[in-house]
């Protein structure tokens, strides 16, 4: 593995080489399945692998390539669904055994935008339980012995060692920019609300995102104008250098010493290159983010869990019955304060951008920890509970060989902004 892809591993590449005859949509699939052939059974990355139906779908694209009707950008792209997200014909286990013994019968609404755009949907990635704090059974495939972070746990991995060219994680507290960091892919978390959620199996209603992991900047940019259904977005860097703010308080606080290094080598970097980089002023009510962020997450969970696990609460992990278990202490009080924060907090974090395009800080407190915690999401659950869109790449390895990342912050509804600086800013570090 590598964390600056070549151009086979990126979905800009391999819709190149399809559109000027240099691979077809079979072999593109049959290489994602070398790929599972050799990685799946040390990674854990899949619940479930549709091999004969992506190799029929990629049989009838090119069928369509060969008369001309390319059926859209993501034409012959095999994607990874994580399995919290509805795929007609499959279950969605969102890692309860229960929940895999009922098949569903139709897609969710971004699976269905997918397909529309030409995906071949080749199975569903491993999510941790419900979303949440338990450990699943993937492996970082940087070191088996570290986590490769949660939730969204199948999805980077399986991206990270070419089993598919891009899947789909979420988000409530950091399931897509952390899982991403650790293992060394690029990951988008949009604003809130600006891809369906019908059809993707809830954690928190006020904090849930769908989002695209991939193997860079650009992908993501493709993914998130399919997934948004809006016009593609430039998949080239802006021109103009960016006017980055950098992050302090608990970003400079928390962050681990390599992680601190790592950060303030990418800032020279992208100094270097032209970009400038104020400090960013928080609004003060940012200092409670991270305990009004738990309060909503806790009291909506409980709500959505409260009647299945009064059922079955065998069927719920130590972990996350020890979350719905702490939800009750979470008064609908409680609750209404810590959303009036949260609106609060979303119109006044707009005072970060007065001097900047994008704010910038570390996507995670450090590299992979160990198989005991998916990681700490300090770092990106302060852009659930406030709905700003991030995107995050990779920027180095630490001194043990793991990968590192950077997290850039958008303005509510600007991810042409944001995706502008990121494209930029990637290309910085790879020159």
């Amino acid at each position: 593995m590598q964390l600056v892809p070549d151009s086979r591993e990126t979905i800009q590449g391999v819709s190149q080489a399809l559109r000027s005859g240099q691979t077809t949509c079979v072999q593109v699939v049959d290489n994602c399945l070398r790929q599972i052939e050799r990685w799946e059974a040390k990674v854990h990355a899949w619940v479930s692998i549709d091999s004969s139906g992506a190799l029929d779908r990629a049989r009838e694209l090119d069928a369509q390539f060969e008369s001309s009707r390319p059926s859209g950008p993501l034409h012959g792209i095999p994607i990874g669904i994580k399995d919290l997200i509805d795929v007609a014909g499959w279950p969605t286990g969102a890692g309860s055994k229960r929940q895999a013994q009922q098949t569903v019968h139709a897609d969710a609404a971004l699976v269905t935008r997918l397909r529309d755009a030409g995906a071949i949907i080749l199975g569903k990635t491993v999510t941790t339980q419900f979303a949440c704090f338990d450990p699943s059974i993937t492996r970082n495939p940087w070191n088996l012995e570290r986590t490769p972070g949660g939730s969204s746990s199948g999805s980077a991995a399986a991206v990270a060692t070419g089993m598919c060219l891009a899947a789909i994680g979420s988000q409530t507290g950091g399931s897509i920019t952390r899982p991403a960091s650790f293992c060394g892919v690029a990951g988008c978390k949009p604003t809130f609300g600006k891809i369906p959620i019908a059809g993707v199996f809830p954690v928190a209603k006020s904090l849930d995102h769908p989002g695209p992991l991939a193997r860079c900047v650009a992908d993501l940019a493709l993914l998130y104008s399919v997934l948004a259904s809006i016009p593609p977005l430039p998949v080239s860097p802006s021109a103009n250098a960016p006017r980055l703010s950098r992050l302090g308080d608990l970003f400079d606080t928390q962050a681990q010493p390599a992680m601190r290094d790592a950060f303030e080598a990418s800032l020279a970097t992208l100094t270097s290159a032209g970009a400038s980089i104020a400090e960013a002023g928080l609004p003060a009510t940012f200092g409670d983010v991270l305990r009004f962020h738990r309060q909503i997450m806790l009291f909506e969970l409980g709500e959505v869990h409260r009647d299945r696990f009064a059922a079955d609460p065998d069927d719920y992990l130590p972990g996350m019955r020890g979350l719905i278990i702490e939800s009750r202490q979470v008064s609908q009080p409680m609750y209404d304060e810590a959303r009036r924060h949260q609106e609060q907090l979303r119109r006044e974090i707009g005072q970060a951008f007065d001097d900047a395009d994008v704010l910038v800080c570390p996507a995670a407190l450090g590299s992979a920890p160990d198989l005991s915690t998916t990681g700490n999401p300090s770092f990106n659950s302060p852009w659930s509970y406030t709905g700003l869109p991030t995107v995050s790449f990779p920027i180095g390895l630490s001194p043990d060989g793991l990968p590192l990342a950077i997290q850039l912050v958008g303005r509510h509804d600007d991810e042409a902004t944001l995706f502008a600086a990121a494209l930029w800013c990637e290309r910085a570090h790879a020159k």
